[in-house]
Parts: structure tokens; C-alpha cells; sequence
């Protein structure tokens, strides 16, 4: 990236934008508040008007890479459709920038990011009469279950790239790219997790039915 050599007040906006662009062009190592003041032609001591630590601004750039989860549509689709979403969604997300599992994992870790699936299947979940619970318990299910699959995917991505892979290796790396089919035991997985919630749901609904047959026949 050019170093620009504008003195303006740089917006928080900006720093984020920048912040992002050096961490797919340079990965996380080297995003250093003082390699990101290069770039953008300012003091270090200037970010921190924005930003009070590096890890406030790790936070920002995790938004805006999870940003895309947004614009996934809220509609009446099933649980089990919803967690295979949600998901693959995710996925998509962190593989679109470098090292950005790793990245958001930490801001996840430290509370500095609100889980980018709870929102969704908690909507799904009260369109379908799911218990919160059992939503919240999906949610971090899945949620943990992409961040760790994409940072083992990432990883050896970037051993590709330094040729520490052999050839066979390096040949199941395809899935692994941005864009490419979700097959394999990514989708395997997580459709074994959307299994899980759906039994759970199911035992959950069957109590209720036995409470309620129970409650029934006292009340008679």
C-alpha cells in the first residue's frame, strides 16, 4: 500500500479501512499501529484519538470483516437451514481476508465483538417457537466450530503459499479458497450440528407436550 502523504485528520473510518487493507496485504504480524501511521501518513500518536489500544482497533476491523453477516436475509427459513447459513456465511467471511480468522477469534475471545450468529438464529428460533436457550447453545456451537475449521484452513493456506505443503497436501486446498463449493467436512459438520439442534428441539417439545398432557389431566 502507498504511503500517502496527506496530513488531514484522518477519520476513525479510515484508520479501519487502512487497518484492513494492511492486514490483507501484509497479514497480522505486521499490522502494527506504527506500519499503519506509515500508511496513513500521520503520527502513531494520532490513531489513539480513534482508538485506544491496538486491540480497540483489532475490534473495528473484525466488524468490518463480519460485516457481510448482515446482509443475511431474516425470513422463515427452518433451524436447520438457518445454522447451515449462518455458517457458511461466516466462513465466507473470514476466508475473504487474511488471517482473519485468527484475527477475529481474538476479538470474539476478549468480548470486544458480539457473536455474529447469535442474532440470526435467535430470530429463527422465535419464528419457529425454539427455545432461547437452545438458540444460544447453537450459536456458540457454531460459531466456535467456523472460527477454529477457518483458522486450521487458513493456516495451511499460508503454508501453501510458503511451499511447506506436499502436493497432495496442497491439492485438498481448494475448498479452502474464497468462492469455492462448501463440501467436505466443513458442510458435514456443521450439518451435524443443525442435526443436533434439531434433536434437542425435538426432546425439548416432547417434555412440554408431557407437561402440558400432565398438567392436563391433574387440572381435570
Amino acid at each position: 500500500m502507498a504511503v500517502s502523504g496527506s496530513s488531514r485528520r484522518r477519520s476513525r473510518d479510515d484508520v479501519a479501512e487502512t487497518a484492513l487493507h494492511l492486514l490483507d496485504e501484509y497479514g497480522l504480524p505486521d499490522l502494527t499501529m506504527r506500519h499503519l501511521a506509515t500508511a496513513l501518513g500521520v503520527q502513531p500518536s494520532a490513531l489513539y484519538w480513534h482508538f485506544p489500544n491496538k486491540q480497540a482497533l483489532l475490534a473495528a476491523v473484525s466488524e468490518r470483516i463480519l460485516a457481510p453477516m448482515a446482509e443475511i436475509p431474516s425470513d422463515r427459513t427452518s433451524m436447520h437451514e438457518a445454522v447451515r447459513v449462518v455458517g457458511t456465511r461466516m466462513r465466507e467471511c473470514l476466508l475473504a481476508h487474511r488471517d482473519g480468522s485468527e484475527l477475529v477469534s481474538s476479538s470474539l475471545a476478549l468480548g470486544l465483538v458480539s457473536s455474529p450468529v447469535r442474532p440470526h438464529l435467535l430470530d429463527a428460533a422465535r419464528v419457529h417457537g425454539v427455545p432461547d436457550a437452545l438458540a444460544e447453545v447453537a450459536a456458540e456451537a457454531v460459531m466456535h466450530f467456523v472460527v477454529g475449521f477457518t483458522f486450521h484452513e487458513q493456516q495451511r493456506l499460508a503454508a501453501d503459499q510458503l511451499g511447506l505443503l506436499t502436493e497432495t497436501d496442497a491439492s485438498t486446498l481448494e475448498g479452502d479458497r474464497v468462492g469455492a463449493p462448501v463440501v467436505g467436512d466443513f458442510a458435514e459438520a456443521l450439518t451435524m450440528i443443525a442435526h443436533g439442534l434439531e434433536v434437542s428441539i425435538a426432546q425439548y417439545r416432547e417434555v412440554e407436550k408431557i407437561k402440558r398432557d400432565e398438567f392436563s389431566r391433574t387440572a381435570g
